[in-house]
């Protein structure tokens, strides 16, 4: 078979050789042809010349940053291969990754489309990043392989497939949920989808507080719900399982008593917070047990005091993801409420 690799790059000069370079080494099948692709999506570094050196085919695009949606559709339209690949640019296959993309596409005609993870093995070892890396990594370790989404940070789909779907959707015009987007058009148009949880890369990005609560709220909550409302369905894949439904639950609740507790005690009404004391501490034990193999898992990698900081994050992320879900489908519902009693009254 032909695989296209096509890798959107913007300002990645310091890590992108290491990445094109691990690209290019990784092994194929005998007579399975290799070509890589760069889209620069208007990077004022040397990102294209790293790229240039390397041997690789590299497009710039017009008037860029344009986003990695139109950057990852201008490379696959020129893509020879059968099967393109994605990879992001901060993203360093492992030496088989390639070889198991191809294998997997290979052997099952019926898949259109498959995905893989992050390693658990992040080279940046703050807590944040430490911490947004493992949650990854275990995410899509533990899913349902039969997925109905999909990911470009490290995915390959049928170039066919690709082109009749339309690509990614270029209105997302900064990294965001594109790759989420062009699984959910797959899946209607009757495609599978494979989540192989074998295939791994290293993520080199480093997180910070700030760029972790922009990117999980402004990139990923607010248009994940969006195009659940535009669905009117609500997937129990990845993130989205009763667990995390229940842990956020739990979250709220937790929080809710802690703050009655707090103001009781303000007010000396001290003797009262009993009640909302048993409900934090009985709600926390319920997020602990239906996360129990989560923080175990960070536990293992980092410590117990990187699990409880991580395990704080995490309830942090549960809070913040659902008030998003619940404030927009509240609208939605509220709007189309109006829109209905409006068109009773016209009527």
């Amino acid at each position: 078979m032909k695989v296209s690799i096509v890798i959107p790059v913007y300002n990645e000069f310091r890590t992108f050789p290491q990445v094109l370079a691990r690209v290019r080494a990784a092994p194929l099948p005998s007579g399975c042809y290799r070509e890589i692709i760069v889209v620069d999506d208007g990077s004022t570094d040397d990102s294209a010349a790293v790229a240039t050196a390397s041997g690789a085919r590299v497009l710039a695009t017009t008037a860029g940053p344009r986003g990695p949606a139109h950057a990852r559709n201008r490379g696959a339209e020129i893509a020879n291969g059968d099967i393109v690949a994605f990879i992001d640019a901060d993203v360093v296959v492992h030496a088989d990754t390639l070889a198991r993309m191809e294998s997997v596409l290979a052997g099952e005609p019926e898949v259109v489309a498959l995905f893989g993870s992050y390693d658990d093995d992040p080279p940046t070892r703050t807590t944040v990043s430490l911490y947004k890396n493992l949650l990854h990594h275990y995410v899509h370790q533990r899913a349902s392989r039969e997925a109905s989404t999909f990911w470009a940070g490290c995915g390959a789909v049928r170039r066919t497939g690709f082109l009749a779907a339309g690509g990614f959707d270029e209105s997302y015009t900064r990294p965001s949920i594109e790759d989420i987007d062009l699984g959910v058009r797959l899946r209607q148009a009757g495609h599978r989808i494979r989540l192989c949880p074998e295939i791994q890369g290293k993520h080199l990005k480093r997180w910070t507080l700030s760029s972790l609560l922009r990117t999980d709220i402004l990139a990923r909550a607010i248009p994940w719900t969006r195009l659940i409302l535009r669905q009117g369905r609500l997937s129990s894949d990845l993130n989205l399982d009763w667990r995390s439904r229940l842990s956020a639950l739990a979250a709220w609740v937790l929080l809710g008593c802690a703050l009655v507790g707090l103001g009781l005690g303000l007010i000396g009404l001290g003797r009262l917070a009993l009640g909302p004391v048993l409900a934090v501490v009985l709600s926390a034990a319920t997020i602990g047990a239906l996360n129990a193999d989560l923080y175990a898992f960070f536990f293992r990698h980092a410590g117990v005091r990187f699990a409880v900081s991580a395990a704080a994050l995490h309830v942090t992320y549960l809070l913040y993801s659902s008030l998003v879900f619940v404030s927009l489908l509240v609208g939605h519902t509220l709007r189309a409420r109006l829109g209905h009693s409006r068109e009773q009254a016209i009527k």
